[in-house]
């Protein structure tokens, strides 16, 4: 099922469920965020409330990665119009394949900043090219002195994008740590911990880098906005330790079986102190985030109530434990609403996780996908009539049009994708386990694609039970 594009405002005829789920996307537009969080004027420059002088400042350096950095790129561009010498590089997605990974020739340049493909399309992974430019970022940033702004903007999937391993661990290495943490079930606040502590330029690596003035706008992807686990903190004081980082790898690798080489550049930082580091980061600017999983949530819920849905809305502020646990809440969720004669809606904003099933075994899918397809199976055991399940719908979505390695945002659940999965006689447990959720909504028709946004702040949800007065499938 097509979500509409995400510079298309929502039209009358999308499913009300869709249409609410892509106002919370549009709601977070990093073009238009970092457009409004930037003046300048003959005589200063504002970002997001940190003014400079023009007397001071002779050049602005835009520096940062993220799978929305290229937008936000684009609204400084947009709110700079050219009155300062402007230069810089970004590492982003790679937004369309005839554009090359790693080439220096298939960036596009705006206003003298590279944004570079860093990684393919689909692929959230650290990648060479991610390294090459990482290392362009920190050598400008080296460069600059008192008389250059540098900006760094910030966003979901920068961990990957912004990427130079540790003295003494390759990027296999790393990629190894993980790809075994990410099947093991590591929420992101234990996967960020041990990326800081394996990187030069993740815990607050490109602040300390930095010679002139930095400012950072972040767009965030994880719940409750902390700022040293946000694309892993690379220009905010890291607040875990090497040890933290050893007592997660201890949990999810109790052989010991990854490679040596990890353990021993934590080994060595457990056993050193870095004060001088610290020194050198105490004195900084905290970034200032300009949008959220609460500004997506809370423009769904505006619109739902506009729609006349009586509306319940929430965003997680912690992890939230396991996909397959929220979708069975949001089923509860229904099924205590579907008596009710006025038309509900539920928004909710998160992350959880997933435990992969073995490879040999493991299918297709993402967090979304799996989380709907959870809710599924508990709605099938609560033996619903074909008038109930014609009140049902359930979309769950990444912000950013990805979910897991698939060209899916999420799925949906209505009553004719019910339908369309009794005649096909598709397994859902099976689908659970193996992790196959895409394959199984893919023949019943209940993908949700919208392709990149060109944002990411976690996942939006939104339930909808109609009363028993409203025709199926429509808004009261």
């Amino acid at each position: 099922m097509d979500a509409t594009q995400p510079d298309q405002y929502p039209s009358s005829d999308v499913h009300p469920a869709i249409r609410i789920w892509n106002t919370g996307v549009l709601a977070v537009n990093p073009r238009t965020q970092v457009m409004n969080a930037c003046q300048i004027d003959p005589s200063s420059i504002n970002i997001a409330g940190h003014e400079f002088s023009r007397e001071q400042i002779k050049r602005v350096i835009v520096v940062g990665g993220g799978k929305a950095t290229a937008a936000m790129t684009q609204g400084f561009v947009d709110a700079v119009q050219g009155q300062i010498p402007t230069c810089g590089w970004v590492n982003v997605p790679q937004d369309k394949p005839e554009r090359s990974i790693g080439k220096t020739d298939s960036a596009e340049y705006l206003s003298g900043i590279r944004v570079f493909p860093a990684r393919p399309m689909g692929l959230n992974e650290p990648t060479a090219a991610a390294v090459q430019g990482t290392l362009e970022i920190i050598r400008l940033t080296q460069q600059a002195d008192a008389s250059d702004l540098c900006v760094a903007l910030i966003s979901g999937g920068g961990s990957a994008l912004l990427t130079l391993p540790a003295d003494g661990i390759t990027l296999q290495d790393k990629l190894q740590v993980i790809r075994r943490l990410s099947e093991s079930g590591a929420d992101i606040v234990q996967l960020n911990t041990v990326r800081k502590h394996l990187s030069e330029v993740k815990g607050g690596g490109l602040l300390a880098a930095c010679n002139g003035p930095l400012v950072t706008l972040v767009l965030s992807d994880v719940l409750g906005d902390p700022l040293d686990l946000i694309a892993s903190g690379p220009t905010v004081p890291d607040t875990s330790l090497p040890s933290d980082a050893m007592n997660i790898l201890q949990h999810f690798d109790p052989q010991r079986s990854l490679p040596a080489n990890v353990y021993r550049v934590l080994e060595r930082a457990v056993a050193s102190t870095n004060d001088e580091t610290q020194n050198r980061l105490q004195d900084f600017t905290p970034p200032v985030v300009i949008g959220n999983n609460e500004t997506a949530v809370n423009a769904s819920a505006e619109l739902a109530r506009e729609l006349m849905f009586e509306t319940e809305s929430k965003s997680a502020q912690t992890c939230e434990g396991c996909a397959e646990t929220i979708g069975i809440q949001i089923a509860q969720w229904i099924l205590t609403r579907l008596d009710q004669s006025v038309a509900t809606c539920l928004v909710w904003g998160g992350e959880p996780t997933v435990s992969l099933a073995p490879p040999d075994l493991r299918g297709l899918g993402g967090r979304n996908q799996q989380l709907v397809l959870a809710a599924y199976q508990r709605l099938l055991q609560a033996n619903l009539s074909d008038e109930e399940w014609s009140r049902i719908s359930l979309v769950s979505g990444g912000t950013d049009g990805e979910d897991g390695p698939t060209d899916a945002a999420g799925a949906v659940l209505t009553g004719s994708v019910h339908q369309k999965a009794q005649q096909l006689d598709l397994d859902v447990e099976s689908s659970l386990s193996r992790n196959d959720a895409y394959h199984f909504f893919q023949q019943c028709g209940g993908l949700l694609k919208s392709g990149p946004t060109g944002t990411n702040v976690c996942d939006v949800r939104v339930a909808i039970v109609t009363g028993r007065q409203h025709p199926a499938g429509n808004a009261p």
